[in-house]
């Protein structure tokens, strides 16, 4: 096989060497059945038991508490900001909303749709560059939920710590920060996260949603849209995205490998030190998006002195075997999306070359 890429995109991303490598020998027969995994029906045997142990692994590997049901759903994060709203903001509720940035943006847009919203904090003031203090939130008792977007993809800012809200629902999008860290699962009401950032590829989007939440939900919505169908469903009353839940449960069998949560943040956290160190000590050549207390250990933000100079970066790279590193288009500069699957190797290969394109430019 050629060299591959050095993958730093922000989703779809990089996917674990060894995964894909099981994909590819399971890809014509999945288990001496004769077929392909997407071949078969999801009313079979062997679906029903892949769709199962992906569950049963997710639960392990996240520590999620008994009393929470877990489904896998489709139409992406973005689907969910609408049915988040759809069922679970009542009339006479307020559904509120710590605005991070872009992708926490397009969840209150999407809630206002359906009802009464608010932002409980903000750090728009400051253009999104750090997470706001969530230590003291006062919310008021008509609060339907809490929504926090865990990690902002396009502006490199993630959670430290999450509010504590006592008995009003707290809901995750944890798209593009799932299983990168141990998580205190039981703090949520619900937690949910497109897969194509660091569980798999696209086409699922994992719920995981505490009981409760589940009773008294609204008769009104489409069948398809309604939580309470889903999970009475075991997320199969329709035709399920079965190749992408299938590459889930490889995924979060490497993880296992490979030492669970507490192993993925360690690694996690040295891989992104060194692009850090080598934003942090090129004496303003580079510069961090992020205030360091909100620095995300999944997309590092930075830019360089001007956007001519960032470009000749990207087209360089490029030619280097660097994927991925321009910035979203709605903010510019550059972003490097350091995800469970990227190794070590290529974030040490973006800060020999960020030293070695600094002492050329400088």
């Amino acid at each position: 096989m050629s060299k591959r890429a050095y993958n730093f995109n922000a989703g779809p991303a990089a996917l674990p060497l060894e995964v894909l490598e099981k994909a590819q020998k399971e890809f014509v027969e999945y288990q001496g059945i004769g077929m392909s995994i997407m071949e078969i029906s999801h009313r079979s045997s062997q679906y029903e038991q892949l769709n199962d142990e992906t569950q049963s692994l997710l639960k392990e590997l996240f520590a999620i508490p008994d009393g929470y049901k877990i489904m896998f759903l489709q139409g992406g994060a973005s689907t969910q900001f609408a049915m988040i709203p759809m069922n679970l903001l009542k009339p006479g509720k307020v559904a509120r909303f710590v605005h991070t940035g872009s992708w926490a943006e397009k969840a209150i847009k999407e809630a206002q749709l359906f009802g009464e919203t608010a932002v409980a904090a903000s750090s728009e003031a400051d253009k999104f560059n750090r997470i706001p203090d969530v230590s003291n939130l006062q919310l008021d008792a008509n609060t339907a939920y809490l929504h926090v977007t865990s990690n902002e993809t396009i502006e490199g800012s993630q959670y430290q710590q999450y509010p504590d809200t006592g008995s009003i629902p707290l809901i995750g999008d944890m798209s593009s920060d799932i299983l990168s860290r141990p998580v205190d699962v039981s703090k949520f009401a619900m937690i949910y996260a497109g897969a194509q950032k660091n569980l798999g590829p696209s086409g699922v989007t994992v719920v995981i949603m505490r009981e409760d939440l589940l009773n008294d939900l609204p008769k009104n919505i489409s069948t398809m849209l309604r939580y309470e169908i889903q999970a009475k469903n075991n997320s199969l009353y329709n035709t399920p995205p079965v190749y992408s839940v299938y590459m889930v449960n490889l995924v979060l069998k490497w993880i296992k490998e490979n030492g669970g949560l507490a192993a993925m943040e360690k690694r996690n956290r040295e891989k992104t030190d060194l692009i850090y160190q080598a934003i942090d000590n090129s004496n303003g050549f580079y510069r961090g998006v992020v205030d360091p207390g909100s620095r995300s250990i999944m997309n590092i933000t930075f830019r360089l002195q001007d956007e001519e100079l960032e470009k000749k970066f990207v087209k360089e790279s490029e030619q280097a075997g660097f994927v991925g590193l321009k910035g979203h288009r709605s903010v510019g500069g550059l972003r490097a999306s350091t995800y469970n699957a990227v190794p070590y190797e290529a974030c040490k290969a973006l800060a020999d070359f960020m030293a070695d394109f600094q002492k050329r430019n400088s």
